[in-house]
């Protein structure tokens, strides 16, 4: 009777929360926030601690980590009856000594806090933030302080923590976010480490079920079968455009593009694939295009785009209007560096009469060059303009490496070509596998698999050379960094398991191609300040390793449902066994990254958690997933066929956390 109770409730909870972030996306309405939801989760730890007690579990590993969990919600009850939070607004040399909470009360500080500037701090020669500084004078005690509070950064005074949330449109005053919580927080952490310490313990208790699982004799056999399908386009014939030599060096130009400055190749190759859905058309490079549409507007005005929509015929227009066009840099005598387009209005008092004139007539004498196809002269101007921009623009222009960089990432389709390799060694070793298991077919499909995960780090570390920042800010870098990680976990474990050499090439294509041929945006930019942390490093990685994971044990579950269906039990009883050894440490940093990034949540936005959407479903998902491990409990996951048809559903909810969200309901992770 308990344990029905148990999974009522447990199933109630799942559902509501799944329900609530479609309520909350469709009007607003905030479920979270209602006390019989708060009872709910009440009513569900204490269900669940009367049936852990009757039980009469007696193992320590999972003691301390089921205790974790019921530790965990204490702290979450404790901030919601206990905390308080609200914002702090402070214009130059205002002092406050009160704030306003979320519910519009004024409460009283035990200090008073004046701001003495308020600072933007960009990117060298761009309009991109790369932090935002509150300079702060703290009276505490008849004792005064200064303290910057930061993107990140935080200020702690008298059990109070000060965040920096927002600015005022005219840049000078700052509006910070006020929490005190001192019991819930401590209590939410201790359970944190409890939680760490029980999942680290699940995968090395020796008589814990994972070791039971690794100890099976099954892992020594298993097989796979998928199917994909690819697609192929049609080109066009294409009108007149510069030579190869003369785009080339248009391509060797900086940049202002996208917040940041970059090869005026990086913007050529986006221009091209936004108008044409690849970065070349009818054999003409991506900056033969660019050059095509600048030079020869007339002819190129005919050519039929990928799809006639105003985003492009408007990109169209700002490159043949000059808009986008910022490759004439200027550094001011206090090392301020601005980069200007040909039709902006330029101060005179800014900028020296003689780089205004460059500014205002290079490209008139650009055009004349091409025009009269004199293509020496033409190189020659685009040499001088190249000499210019690093005479001009300062602490602005990236570095040799950076920009070599650059030119060979835009030069090399990374996923195009991996995708395409990785799917088609998929069938090749699937079918080697079934019919021809030759020791030296298996080395050499080591041998590509390696050489694939070479190619991948190459394109990761290219990416991270060129923005700066570890590659996986936004959906198309998280999708190849599952692939490479699904590849290195095959690489690792593949002497053990041949069928895993199949899994990997299939899984890592299949995320290699949804990364080229979705709507995610490859483009390389800036980090919002607030990413930048070492925490969403950890938090994003490891949830990455988890999906992957997770990823693998869908496949075994297909495979093994179909393997039942053929009559081949004994291979749908070793994919079972292989799904469990990937499961749990799916789990253990499924685990692990949703609460590290509870804590970046609590360090840059001062509460470790917000109900948003992808919180709430990455949640679900741990819930949903961790239900199959306990077979003690529910025997019915003992049986393959069971287990198989209940972690191919479960991964309905990565979907949802990676994709739905992002795509249907948004919120704070929407750029992830």
């Amino acid at each position: 009777m308990i344990k029905k109770t148990l999974v009522i409730i447990y199933l109630v909870v799942v559902a509501v929360m799944a329900t609530a972030t479609f309520v909350e996306h469709l009007n607003g309405f905030n479920i979270y926030a209602q006390w019989w939801f708060t009872a709910l989760w009440g009513l569900l730890a204490a269900v669940a601690v009367v049936y852990f007690l009757s039980r009469h579990i007696r193992r320590l590993s999972v003691v301390v980590l089921h205790l974790s969990f019921l530790v965990i919600l204490a702290g979450a009850l404790l901030t919601r009856l206990t905390a308080s939070q609200g914002f702090l607004h402070l214009r130059p040399n205002e002092t406050a000594m009160r704030y306003v909470m979320n519910d519009g009360k004024i409460q009283p500080l035990p200090f008073s806090v004046k701001l003495d500037t308020f600072i933007v701090v960009y990117h060298p020669g761009t309009t991109a933030a790369m932090d935002y500084e509150s300079h702060l004078r703290f009276k505490v005690d008849e004792r005064e302080m200064c303290e910057t509070v930061s993107m990140n950064h935080i200020c702690s005074i008298k059990g109070f923590r000060l965040y920096q949330n927002s600015y005022d449109a005219d840049g000078r005053g700052t509006v910070l976010t006020v929490n005190s919580d001192p019991w819930g927080i401590p209590v939410t952490y201790t359970g944190y480490a409890l939680l760490f310490i029980g999942l680290i313990w699940m995968l090395i208790d020796p008589k814990g079920q994972y070791r039971q699982v690794l100890r099976s004799p099954l892992l020594r056999r298993g097989t796979l079968v998928l199917a994909l399908l690819l697609g192929v386009g049609q080109i066009e014939a294409a009108p007149r455009t510069v030579p190869v030599e003369t785009a080339e060096k248009m391509g060797q130009l900086n940049i202002l593009y996208n917040d940041r400055i970059c090869p005026l190749q990086t913007y050529a190759a986006d221009f091209t694939k936004k108008l044409f859905g690849k970065p070349s058309y009818e054999g003409l490079t991506a900056e033969q295009v660019l050059a095509g549409y600048l030079f020869f507007a007339d002819e190129w005005s005919s050519v039929p785009l990928k799809k006639q929509t105003d985003d492009r015929q408007w990109i169209i227009y700002e490159l043949q209007h000059g808009y986008s066009l910022k490759v004439f840099p200027y550094t001011s005598q206090h090392g301020v560096t601005r980069w200007y387009a040909p039709v902006e209005e330029i101060d005179s008092m800014a900028v020296p009469a003689e780089n205004r004139l460059l500014m205002t007539s290079y490209f008139d004498l650009l055009y004349g060059a091409v025009d009269a196809g004199n293509y020496a002269m033409a190189n020659e101007y685009l040499d001088r303009l190249k000499d210019y921009q690093h005479s001009n623009g300062g602490a602005s222009i990236p570095s040799d490496i950076r920009l070599k960089s650059e030119r060979i990432y835009n030069t090399i389709p990374f996923a195009t070509i991996l995708f395409m390799v990785c799917l088609t060694m998929g069938f090749i070793a699937f079918f080697t596998f079934l019919f021809w298991p030759k020791k030296w077919a298996f080395r050499l499909q080591f041998a590509v698999l390696l050489l694939s995960f070479l190619t991948l780090t190459y394109c990761e570390a290219l990416r991270w050379i060129i923005s700066g920042n570890i590659p996986m800010s936004n959906g198309y870098e998280t999708m190849l960094l599952i692939a490479w990680l699904i590849q290195l976990v095959t690489l690792f474990m593949q002497h053990r398991f041949r069928i895993l050499l199949t899994f990997g090439f299939l899984l890592s294509g299949f995320f290699l191609l949804v990364s080229h041929i979705s709507q995610m945006d490859p483009q390389i930019g800036h980090l919002m300040p607030v990413l930048r942390s070492p925490l969403l490093t950890l938090h994003v990685s490891i949830i990455m390793i988890a999906f992957a994971l997770l990823s693998l044990t869908f496949i075994c579950g297909l495979t093994g449902i179909a393997f039942h269906f053929t009559k081949r039990r004994e291979q749908t009883d070793v994919l079972a066994t292989l799904s469990r050894v990937f499961l749990y440490p799916a789990l253990t940093t499924l685990g692990f990254g949703i609460f590290i990034g509870a804590i970046w949540a609590n360090v840059s936005w001062g509460t470790y958690w917000s109900w948003d959407p992808k919180e709430v479903w990455a949640l679900i998902t741990f819930m949903v997933y961790a239900v199959v491990v306990h077979t003690q409990s529910f025997r019915a996951f003992q049986r393959p066929l069971t287990y198989h048809i209940y972690v191919t559903l479960c991964f309905l909810t990565i979907l949802m956390t990676y994709f739905g969200v992002n795509y249907i309901l948004g919120g704070m992770h929407s750029y992830a």
